[in-house]
């Protein structure tokens, strides 16, 4: 029974986005793409600050964005994946140095894909006005299908992320690592463990603040404690500008869960969301990867600087674009179009240097800027 007002309930938000998507069918077989998926990604090395084995930019947000986490805790991708789908969108990701390579972000991106063609094609029992209120008011992401969306992104981005800390494994593939992840329950500590905003915004500039024990995929007891006590200072003090981070923690007394983490009934039965939708993941992730190739001589044709139409590739959910949009719009800037799916961003700049500093703004908040010809 829902209370007559909404207010932040975690608990029964997580009631009713198992009960809306406990019997979502993910299976993904008719929505692969054609094998073998050729690409031709672009690589970018990434360039360490003077004295360090991080990047400026990495740099940067450890100390704005990740106290008390100290540089030698963090590794930093070695270098910028740039391609296209077989949506035709751009991406962009990081790749290294545990050994794998482009082929990890760019499979990981194709397992979304198919599990997103999947979701689309499902029929989703629809929320009452009190159920929406419950979700907007615990809840960023309110819709059921929106969350289970962001929470494949999510779940490639924790696989892109610790594929750079292969090389320290005992797995020596693709499939076996994600196999891996998996089966050590990383996928869940990820969700319970990180706060809220650490993982898109370190994915975005090639780094991970974790180190893995024993040839395993299992945390040290340094970086548990590590992101804790990031985690911690995040919730006792949230950038009272971040709407969304408030109300993920601004109310807690106790630490969060990812709801779909948490456990709920649905029909009699005990259901938990996050370790089905993960296996599934992986396993479609394993058998995908398999079928990919890539061409690493060639480079992805980049659009012209130009216009009025960009496209922003590490934009995945819906902080992203509102974060996106309320830089251009504080700098007096007409969004008339951001679109999650395609990247894509269209929007009236008054001159160039608005446009530019907009760029760059946008920039130092770990995203990556496209520039195309508008259409």
């Amino acid at each position: 029974m829902l209370p007559d007002v909404a207010h932040y309930d975690r608990s029964a938000a997580a009631q009713l986005l198992a009960r809306v998507l406990a019997d979502v069918d993910l299976q993904p077989d008719r929505w692969f793409p054609a094998s073998p998926y050729r690409v031709e990604p672009e690589l970018t090395p990434l360039t360490p600050a003077p004295g360090s084995h991080l990047t400026r930019a990495q740099l940067s947000y450890l100390e704005s964005g990740m106290r008390p986490c100290p540089p030698e805790l963090v590794t930093s991708a070695t270098h910028r994946v740039m391609w296209h789908d077989t949506d035709g969108v751009l991406n962009v990701a990081h790749c290294g140095p545990g050994g794998f390579g482009p082929i990890v972000p760019i499979a990981a991106r194709e397992t979304v894909l198919v599990h997103r063609r999947a979701l689309a094609d499902a029929v989703v029992e629809e929320l009452d006005a009190a159920e929406i209120a419950v979700m907007t008011a615990t809840t960023t992401d309110r819709d059921p299908v929106e969350i289970l969306s962001v929470g494949l992104e999510t779940t490639a981005r924790a696989l892109v992320q610790h594929a750079y800390l292969a090389d320290r494994t005992r797995y020596r593939t693709p499939g076996e690592f994600a196999r891996g992840l998996r089966d050590s329950g990383l996928f869940a500590v990820v969700a319970n463990t990180w706060f809220w905003g650490l993982q898109s915004s370190t994915f975005r500039r090639g780094m991970i603040p974790v180190a893995p024990a024993d040839g395993t995929t299992r945390y040290t007891a340094e970086t548990t404690r590590m992101l804790r006590t990031m985690k911690d200072a995040v919730i006792a003090s949230p950038d009272p500008e971040d709407a969304g981070l408030l109300r993920q923690y601004g109310s807690l007394t106790e630490q969060p869960r990812c709801l779909a983490n948490m456990p709920a009934t649905v029909d009699g039965r005990r259901v938990t969301l996050l370790p089905g939708v993960v296996d599934t993941f992986v396993e479609t992730f394993a058998r995908l990867v398999d079928g990919v190739e890539i061409n690493s001589d060639q480079e992805v044709a980049m659009s012209s600087p130009a216009g009025e139409v960009f496209e922003v590739p590490d934009m995945t959910c819906s902080h992203c674009t509102s974060t996106i949009t309320k830089v251009l719009q504080s700098n007096g800037v007409t969004v008339s179009e951001i679109d999650l799916d395609t990247k894509r961003v269209v929007a009236a700049f008054p001159s160039a240097d608005v446009r530019e500093r907009c760029f760059d703004a946008i920039r130092d908040r770990g995203y990556t800027v496209i520039t195309a010809v508008a259409s």
